[in-house]
């Protein structure tokens, strides 16, 4: 008989042991975005309300990378965004639509172990030339730089959602209508066409135009930029419109390979203000306008339409001029919202603008 009891109470504690088990990873993920602070005691503005899952579909990865697959969001981290969300009504004006904390997975981690495989490696080895395209199960497909998710001085900006929360006015108490799909979150956004529902497939590209690469060229320069729209040419820049207004952004120039090149500050316009004639704001081009700055050395760099025109953080694009003739010159292309200098085009000489839908 003591066998048998001692046998019962041993059952018991394994029974016990094992149903106090370590919270899942998942289960860990839920339980970080459930907290509600209905009665304001904490000073976090966007953790007062309910939070809402989002369900998340299969979402794939292929392109120019040499590991194409499922994405496994098992292990990937949770990151929080906050979006104003607008978008063009049939007019062209801005409608907002509502304002909501987003947490989900970021464009970063998602595509953090992909291996690249480029197609035009062999002509051009940088990977600031590459973006993404992104598209849903409906055929809406959105377009993300390399530059816009890897080099930003603020990283984890684009989430594909798991879950939504309103953030709601104090005095008002209005309730936007909520999401019910997952979607691609671009929280740099100012218009947020980009925002689509329910990606299934990140498909990576690199900018599909052949350039001469002339490597160590020396002196560099460029009197003009000529500007293509879907290689047609459309206009060309020899100096700048006295009527747009300088502006200066303190930088602290630092390059991926070399490290720290100076502190001087860049002052001259923003390069949106000069090329909107050229490619106006509508909804296909913010969702997948792309744009190519290249030097006369065949240096280049993709970026995004909405990177480029439709930013809310004002960590704009600059065209610099410098003096006639100076090494380098005429014209540079600073972009300030990036922590690597990379991006800084030298003696520009052609900007393409084109729509990959």
């Amino acid at each position: 008989m003591k066998r048998i009891f001692l046998l019962s109470i041993i059952f018991l504690s394994l029974i016990s042991c094992n149903s106090v088990q370590k919270p899942s990873v998942e289960n860990e993920k839920k339980n970080s975005v459930q907290f509600i602070d209905s009665s304001d005691m904490t000073n976090n503005f966007y953790d007062n309300v309910e939070t809402y899952p989002l369900p998340v579909k299969e979402l794939f990865i292929d392109g120019e990378v040499a590991n194409p697959g499922k994405v496994d969001f098992t292990n990937l981290p949770l990151h929080s965004v906050l979006v104003k969300e607008t978008l063009l009504d049939s007019a062209g004006k801005d409608r907002f639509t509502g304002a909501y904390r987003y947490d989900g997975y970021s464009l970063f981690d998602i595509l953090d172990k992909s291996i690249l495989k480029k197609a035009n490696i062999s002509e051009f080895k940088p990977i600031i030339d590459l973006y993404v395209e992104i598209e849903n199960g409906k055929g809406e497909k959105v377009v993300f730089s390399w530059g816009e998710i890897y080099y930003p001085n603020n990283l984890h900006k684009i989430l594909i959602a798991s879950s939504v929360s309103r953030i709601v006015p104090s005095k008002t108490k209005e309730l936007w209508p909520l999401p019910v799909d997952s979607k691609i979150v671009a929280a740099s956004d100012l218009v947020t066409e980009r925002n689509i529902s329910s990606p299934v497939r990140i498909t990576v590209k690199s900018y599909p135009h052949s350039f001469t690469v002339k490597q160590g060229l020396s002196p560099m320069y460029s009197s003009r930029i000529d500007v293509y729209n879907s290689s047609v040419r459309v206009g060309q820049i020899e100096t700048l419109p006295k009527n747009l207004q300088d502006l200066t952004f303190n930088s602290i120039f630092y390059g991926r390979g070399k490290g720290i090149h100076s502190t001087t500050p860049f002052t001259r316009i923003l390069l949106k203000d000069l090329l909107l004639k050229y490619y106006p704001v509508t909804r296909e081009n913010l969702k997948s306008g792309i744009v190519c700055i290249a030097g006369i050395d065949g240096y280049r760099s993709a970026v995004s339409y909405s990177e480029l025109f439709n930013r809310n953080d004002q960590q704009e694009f600059m065209l610099i001029k410098s003096e006639a003739e100076e090494d380098g010159g005429l014209f540079r292309v600073f972009s300030a919202a990036d922590f690597f200098s990379d991006r800084t085009i030298k003696s520009v000489s052609e900007i393409l603008l084109n729509n990959y839908k």
